[in-house]
């Protein structure tokens, strides 16, 4: 049990570094990352540039809180799909991805207590 959880934990703490190290530089490269600064961004790209950073906190606050971290993943992913779909939005694939060590913080999370 305890090395199922010592897994889960480095496998999220390895995929959130992995996001961070090659997400951060396209999230900066995007221009402006500041939402609702540019008129011409639609309502789904502003949401997207609000959820990110937040996501990114979540795959750091992760090492050391799971819960916290998942949970700063998973909330803002939900929020994001759900302003995709009622804006009809052309939603990335690759905006699935923070939900892989998002639940694994939360399993492990969870397991611990």
């Amino acid at each position: 049990m305890e090395n199922q959880l010592k897994t889960i934990r480095w496998a999220a703490r390895i995929i959130a570094l992995a996001m961070l190290i090659f997400g951060l530089p396209f999230y900066f490269g995007y221009g402006n990352p500041l939402p609702f600064v540019n008129p011409d961004y639609s309502l789904w790209e502003n949401v997207a540039l609000a959820m990110i950073p937040i996501i990114f906190i979540g795959l750091l606050a992760g090492w050391k809180f799971e819960k916290i971290g998942g949970y700063l993943i998973v909330i803002p992913m939900v929020i994001g799909f759900l302003v995709g779909i009622i804006t009809k939005a052309n939603f990335s694939s690759n905006m699935l991805l923070p939900l892989i060590p998002g639940v694994l913080y939360l399993i492990a999370g969870y397991r611990r207590t």
